[in-house]
């Protein structure tokens, strides 16, 4: 009998990959190629070249394909919205994807992938419900329970980005103007855009984050106060969604889960603000790293498919 494949594709904005697993999370293949900036054919394109590139490496057409897209799709009309890569929004990519490639292709947004490869053998792996989240360019989170997608009739579940800063004061939240339209979104707080205009509030200058981090270790008094700042609001935004879902587990992901010290203060500041004062949820690093979003889109066509 032969393997059982999943093939699994992330599309980022500059870089798409593909990796190739069985039913035992074993990585077999994996490519990428350049992304088609604004050229949806062209990147359709490179998708199927990706896939076929794994199968003829399997020798055995795969059993589903599951793709992680920086943005999500509609149940109204099955369109691509939200997409940082624009190009990608107003189709019907699963469709188009599904006809090209002569099966059914299941989507996703990337924290969703997130969630799906840490429930299935990562940080999340052995834990009910898992909240996933991604603290990088912008930020959202995905929701595993019982190993599987929790995504809601709006497909909108875990997206605790484009929500005000919970215990903020309304002028703060004015200073940060978000994409979605809003202002003071969670997303403008803790991301890493979101930490730089935090440093240049109190005064400091323009500096990429890990600057700011490595400043702050050095002794920078108004560095460390940003660091210190930061891992209050993040831990007000969690304790936000702690109070709704009261997950078993966060898993952090993305450029700025790379901060060690957020792991070692984050877990003392969270009863503060979560209902009763108390906190036992254990806040994670993701195991896999950037290796998620792929792992992730291939359980999802795992699950799907």
């Amino acid at each position: 009998m032969g393997r059982s494949w999943m093939i699994g594709v992330d599309l980022g904005g500059t870089k798409t990959e593909v990796i190739l697993m069985d039913r035992q999370s074993r990585e077999h293949f994996r490519a990428r190629k350049d992304t088609p900036v604004g050229d949806y054919a062209g990147t359709l394109d490179t998708i199927c070249q990706l896939v076929a590139a794994a199968e003829a490496h399997a020798g055995a057409q795969a059993l589903s394909v599951g793709v992680g897209i920086p943005g999500s799709v509609s149940r109204v009309t099955g369109r691509v919205k939200n997409g940082n890569s624009t190009w990608l929004n107003g189709h019907r990519m699963a469709e188009d994807l599904g006809a090209l490639l002569g099966r059914r292709v299941t989507l996703s947004n990337d924290a969703n992938c997130l969630a799906l490869s840490e429930a299935a053998d990562g940080a999340g792996q052995g834990y009910r419900v898992v909240l996933a989240v991604i603290l990088g360019t912008g930020c959202g989170s995905g929701i595993s329970v019982n190993g599987h997608l929790l995504a809601g009739p709006n497909g909108v579940a875990g997206e605790w980005g484009h929500n005000p800063l919970p215990w903020t004061a309304g002028n703060e939240l004015h200073k940060r103007p978000c994409f979605c339209g809003q202002s003071g979104c969670v997303e403008t707080f803790v991301s890493g855009p979101g930490f730089a205009l935090s440093h240049r509030l109190l005064g400091g200058d323009l500096l990429s984050p890990r600057d700011i981090v490595e400043a702050a270790r050095g002794g920078d008094a108004r560095s460390t106060a940003t660091l210190n700042n930061y891992i209050d609001q993040l831990a007000r935004g969690l304790a936000g969604v702690i109070n709704v879902l009261d997950p078993d587990v966060i898993v952090l992901g993305g450029g700025m889960s790379n901060i060690d010290e957020i792991y070692a203060r984050l877990p003392q500041r969270l009863p503060a603000w979560v209902f009763g004062g108390e906190c036992d949820t254990p806040v994670l690093k993701a195991v896999h790293g950037d290796s998620s979003g792929v792992r992730g889109a291939a359980w999802l066509g795992a699950q799907e498919g």
